[in-house]
C-alpha cells in the first residue's frame, strides 16, 4: 500500500499566520478567545476568535493588491500560498487540490456586500481558488459539516493511494458571520464566556475563523522535518439527527475501529488523542461514551476548542496541524477551559502542558447529520 504524508503546512488563524507563531502561543496557553463586539457580524456582543481584518487586509495586500476577494478568499488564499511556496512543488496535472468550508462565502448575502450573489456558491469558490494558483485539475469542495477538515485528509490520501494524483493540497477554512452565529445561537447552544469541553461546567461553544493548509504527499522528496505518516482513517455516519450525535457514539466509534483496522496498531499505540471537543452537554458526552467503547479512556486527550473557538470546516485540519506539532515537539497541549470532568464516562484530560515523547497521535471529528471521522498518524522522523 503505498504511503502518504503531511507534509509542508500553514495556519492563519485569530494566534496568527504561521503554524509555529501558534504553536508557541499553545506553549504558552494562550488563547484566541476574547469579547467581540461587533454589529456587522452580530447583533450583540459574543465569545469568539476572530483574525484582526486590518492584519489580515495588510498581509493579503503584499500577496496580491490588484484583485478583489472576500474575506474567506483572502484567508485561503494567503494560507495556500505559504504552503505552495514552502513545498516547491510545481502545479501540474498530478496535483489535486481539495477545499474543506462548511459555509463557504455565505457573508455574501448579508445587507450591502459588494460581491454578487453568485459567489455564495461553493463551486464558485472552488474555481476562484483554481484559478488564482493555476490548477490544472477540477478542485473537490468537501462540505460535510465538521468533519470536513479531517475528512479532506483522509480523501487526499485515498486519491494518492488510488494513483489520481502524485500530490494533494488541502485547504479549509470557515469565517466567523451573522449566518452562523444566528443558527448556533438558535441551539441556544453559544456560551456567554470561554468555552470549557468536557468541564461539568460547559454551557456551550465559542466560534473561531481560520484557514489552514497543508500538502498531502506520497514522495519521499517533498518531506519537511514535521512529516507525519497517515496510518488509517475511517468515516461513519450514525445518521442519528439533524444536529444531535448518537447517545451510545455509535458512528465515532466505528469510525475509530475502521483506522485502527487500516493502521494496523492497538489503541495502546496511540500517545495521544484529539478530540473534537465542542463543549455543548451533548458532543462532550458522546465522545466520552465513544472512547470509553473503544478503550482510549486512558490516552492523553485535550480539546483545542479553548484556544481557537470551533472553526467548523477548518477544525479538523487546523487540530491536526497541531497534532503534529505536538508529535515534533514532544509535547502535549494542556485542554484549555477544563477543571472538573463533567461527561458520565472517564477520560484523561491533558491538564498541563507537558513535555512526553509522542509518535502517534488520532484525530477525530464529529458534525451535524450524525457524520464521523478518525485518522490515525505517525511521526516519521
Amino acid at each position: 500500500m503505498t504511503k502518504c504524508y503531511l507534509s509542508y503546512h500553514n495556519i492563519t488563524s485569530s494566534l496568527g499566520f504561521d503554524t509555529t507563531t501558534v504553536f508557541n502561543h499553545l506553549k504558552n496557553e494562550k488563547s484566541g478567545i476574547q469579547i467581540v463586539e461587533d454589529p456587522t457580524r452580530f447583533y450583540k456582543p459574543f465569545f469568539g476568535a476572530v483574525i484582526p481584518t486590518e492584519i489580515l487586509d495588510s498581509k493579503f495586500k503584499i500577496l496580491d493588491s490588484k484583485n478583489k476577494f472576500t474575506r474567506l478568499e483572502k484567508m485561503l488564499i494567503l494560507s495556500l500560498s505559504k504552503t505552495i511556496t514552502a513545498s516547491n512543488i510545481e502545479i501540474n496535472n498530478r496535483v489535486g487540490l481539495i477545499i474543506s468550508t462548511t459555509k463557504g462565502n455565505i457573508d455574501v448575502l448579508e445587507h450591502q456586500n459588494q460581491f454578487p450573489k453568485e459567489r455564495t456558491y461553493l463551486s464558485e469558490l472552488g474555481k476562484i481558488i483554481k484559478n488564482y494558483f493555476g490548477f490544472e485539475n477540477e478542485p473537490l469542495v468537501i462540505s460535510n459539516a465538521c468533519v470536513s477538515g479531517i475528512l479532506s485528509v483522509a480523501i487526499a490520501k485515498r486519491y494518492l493511494q488510488e494513483g489520481v494524483y502524485d500530490h494533494v493540497f488541502v485547504v479549509a477554512g470557515d469565517i466567523i458571520s451573522d449566518f452562523v452565529l444566528s443558527g448556533f445561537n438558535s441551539f441556544h447552544a453559544l456560551s456567554d464566556a470561554p468555552c470549557q469541553p468536557f468541564d461539568q461546567n460547559r454551557t456551550g461553544i465559542n466560534l473561531g475563523e481560520a484557514a489552514v493548509s497543508v500538502l498531502v504527499t506520497s514522495s519521499n522528496d517533498y518531506l519537511s522535518d514535521d512529516t507525519v505518516e497517515i496510518l488509517g482513517e475511517g468515516s461513519c455516519n450514525d445518521a442519528n439527527h439533524i444536529s444531535g450525535p448518537s447517545r451510545t457514539g455509535e458512528g465515532l466509534y466505528r469510525s475509530v475501529k475502521s483506522a485502527l483496522k487500516e493502521a494496523h496498531i492497538s489503541t495502546n499505540e496511540i500517545d495521544y488523542l484529539s478530540s473534537h471537543g465542542t463543549a455543548t452537554l451533548f458532543n462532550d458526552e458522546m465522545e466520552a461514551i465513544a472512547f470509553n467503547r473503544v478503550g482510549l479512556n486512558q490516552t492523553p486527550l485535550n480539546s483545542l476548542k479553548g484556544y481557537f473557538g470551533h472553526t467548523l470546516g477548518a477544525s479538523g485540519l487546523l487540530e491536526t496541524l497541531i497534532g503534529m506539532q505536538s508529535l515534533h515537539q514532544n509535547t502535549l497541549i494542556a485542554s484549555a477551559g477544563f477543571k472538573t470532568l463533567g461527561v458520565s464516562q472517564p477520560l484523561h484530560i491533558i491538564t498541563e502542558t507537558t513535555q512526553q515523547k509522542l509518535r502517534t497521535f488520532l484525530k477525530t471529528a464529529s458534525g451535524f447529520g450524525g457524520c464521523n471521522t478518525a485518522v490515525l498518524f505517525r511521526k516519521v522522523s
